[in-house]
């Protein structure tokens, strides 16, 4: 008879994941009111997600913008999640396979990308005083900006912007510059590939 995941199963792997959400966070030193504000969330919005009621946390783009707020990867989360469900190891195989139906395996996350570092050369005063013209950023692929950070956004064309972070929601990327782009910069989700954290800026 073929096996189906009932709602309460999905019930409790969502519980289990806010809770691991929530364990990352507290190891961060953060309440829930800060980390929201660092992606434009409030603290109930926050909340939701810890206490598994959000469906949007299986998804691997929100739980990137998520732990990205605490400085953290989605591989983070799944230490952590692995950590809380992990069962003793049983040396009987016959036990391991009689217990199958009352474990969860837990989701599947593709493996921690090598720590890489990019740099980029600025060629315009477009973010003064913040950077000039020569300033080399240093950014981290993958790495999720937090509020007010330097971050270098891929385009869908490949073509590369850097601006300043503002907040993100499921449609649009909102980012600004300094100086002379004071206005905020909204790009729609699908037109942005990648946004990656500057962590370094170097006057050479």
């Amino acid at each position: 008879m073929a096996r189906f995941t009932s709602d309460d199963d999905a019930g409790a792997e969502g519980r289990a994941l806010g809770e691991a959400l929530s364990a990352l966070r507290r190891e961060r030193g953060l309440s829930q009111a800060e980390a929201g504000q660092r992606i434009g969330m409030t603290s109930q919005g926050w909340g939701l997600y810890e206490a598994g009621k959000r469906p949007g946390l299986f998804r691997p783009d929100v739980q990137r913008r998520l732990t990205g707020a605490l400085d953290a990867t989605p591989e983070d989360l799944a230490l952590v999640l692995g950590a809380a469900v992990s069962p003793s190891p049983s040396p009987d195989p016959a036990a391991k396979a009689s217990s199958a139906g009352v474990q969860a395996r837990g989701r599947v996350y593709d493996p921690a990308p090598p720590s890489e570092r990019r740099r980029l050369r600025l060629s315009t005063d477009e973010l003064a005083p913040w950077a000039a013209a020569g300033t080399v950023l240093e950014y981290a692929p993958g790495r999720w900006p937090r509020r007010d950070q330097g971050c270098v956004v891929e385009m869908a064309d490949g073509s590369l912007r850097v601006r300043l972070y503002v907040r993100s929601d499921e449609a649009e990327l909102i980012v600004r510059g300094a100086g002379a782009l004071l206005t905020l910069e909204r790009i729609a989700r699908d037109q942005a590939r990648s946004v990656s954290a500057v962590v370094a800026r170097l006057d050479e």
